[in-house]
């Protein structure tokens, strides 16, 4: 999905529960996660018993997702110092008509750290809330400890606001210069930030843009959740693992009903050794799950009829023409797999993370 930003220094991927549960196929069949244990789907195509709700129309507009992870201030550990895993998640969300014109545009970034210190084991609180830059707001400290005039959020807020109503090129060659800075008077009256990463979020968010069913005007949400709680110390054994699982989904709304949804979830990894060390390949790509399609395994290692990009997609179509309320009051089991039958014969994943995520989005 991506053109990485800057120098994108990114993580080997594994799998853990739906809620961030991202790996290669070589470990897959290691994870004990409920997702893992799901039964092989029956039948029918994803999309079977679903209306259509993609019918193009001059009003019709794509909805797009980026994600982009970098890791490059991450360090190991050593005599005066402790190691830090440390993780910035940029995250952009748009619709955007068969002109590459940008209707709407949201723009967030997830920053998380992972501390070990040189015996190799975790020193972080790995129950903590993890907030995205915008749900922060004031709290990132931009002004209290940078002295900015505008705080993250506000300047993040105000790329955005300028995108919509432009194409990525009106975008590219009038907002930003060669140096990455502002360089319409406007928008560089608030957003002082370096700017030439995000520029390129957007942009890879509209390249992969596809129609599910929005129109023009239709609100646009973004949400997120992340967490650290898979990470692990190192012991005499077994390497430690700090590990930040992230997942995303993007809404059109109109009236209340949701217009077009899509889901993804990514996991960013970084080994380190008992003398808090890291050991994991700092430049390896980071996919998310519907990046690695077919590379995530499900189908080769779990016998599951559906991989999981096609589980989530044929979730997001199920959500679309239906309230937030509906969508909280889909049944699940007891591990929230889906039990309505048109819903289970392609999704037998469990569920229960992101409807709630898409209630978070929705709300």
């Amino acid at each position: 999905m991506k053109k990485r930003m800057g120098i994108l220094l990114s993580l080997a991927l594994t799998v853990s529960t739906l809620m961030g549960c991202v790996g290669t196929p070589v470990v897959y069949h290691d994870c004990q996660c409920d997702q893992c244990s799901s039964q092989t789907a029956a039948t029918p195509t994803p999309d079977a018993g679903k209306e259509d709700n993609n019918v193009v129309s001059d009003e019709s507009v794509k909805t797009g997702l980026s994600v982009m992870v970098t890791m490059n201030e991450s360090t190991s550990s050593d005599a005066e110092n402790a190691g830090t895993a440390k993780y910035d998640i940029t995250v952009v969300a748009v619709s955007v008509d068969d002109d590459g014109v940008i209707d709407s545009c949201l723009i967030d970034s997830i920053p998380a750290t992972v501390n070990f210190d040189a015996t190799g084991a975790i020193t972080s609180d790995l129950t903590a809330e993890i907030l995205t830059k915008n749900e922060l707001g004031e709290n990132y400290g931009m002004k209290l400890y940078g002295g900015a005039k505008y705080e993250w959020n506000e300047q993040a807020a105000a790329l955005a606001e300028y995108a919509e109503g432009k194409t990525v090129e009106e975008l590219k060659n009038g907002a930003v210069g060669e140096d990455g800075k502002a360089v319409d008077v406007d928008l560089a009256s608030t957003a002082t930030i370096y700017l030439g990463g995000y520029v390129s979020a957007i942009e890879e968010a509209v390249n992969q843009a596809q129609h599910l069913g929005a129109k023009k005007g239709d609100e646009l949400r973004l949400a997120t959740t992340s967490a650290v709680g898979s990470s692990t110390s190192a012991d005499g054994e077994n390497a430690g693992l700090a590990q930040l699982d992230s997942d995303f989904v993007v809404l059109t709304m109109k009236d209340g009903v949701i217009t077009s949804c899509y889901l993804d979830s990514v996991q960013v990894k970084v080994n380190f050794d008992a003398t808090g060390v890291i050991t994991t390949d700092l430049s390896a790509d980071v996919l998310t799950k519907n990046e690695l399609g077919e590379n995530y395994g499900m189908k080769l290692y779990a016998g599951s009829a559906y991989e999981w990009n096609e589980q989530a997609a044929s979730l997001a179509k199920y959500v679309t023409g239906k309230t937030i309320d509906e969508v909280t009051g889909i049944a699940v089991d007891d591990r929230t797999a889906p039990t309505d039958a048109d819903l289970s014969s392609s999704v037998t994943i469990a569920i229960g993370g992101y409807k709630a995520l898409i209630e978070k989005a929705g709300k």
